[in-house]
């Protein structure tokens, strides 16, 4: 089972990092770039069998360490394993 988890700024928050990669494609020619936001993405290989035990865990990351509730959002995405109910 693999979880993928995208963490990226609130709306509002000051995006640094983008910023600066928006600039320097400016400065490279390319003008027609008007934004650049980043985001973190951790691909987490996971031992539950169940889809619902991996988010369950994976959200739980989340909170406790991959995250900060007050500036970043984040979207989780488990892929593999099998369904609940659906024999071993």
């Amino acid at each position: 089972m693999q979880a993928r988890v995208e963490i990226h700024l609130k709306k509002g928050v000051s995006d640094p990092e983008g910023e600066n990669v928006r600039k320097a494609l400016n400065l490279l020619g390319f003008s027609s770039v008007a934004g650049v936001r980043s985001i973190k993405v951790f691909d987490i290989d996971l031992a539950d069998r169940t889809a619902l035990k991996a988010r369950a865990a994976v959200e739980e990351m989340c909170r406790k360490l991959l995250a900060n509730p007050v500036i970043h959002d984040y979207r989780i995405v488990v892929r593999g394993g099998r369904s609940p109910g659906t024999p071993r």
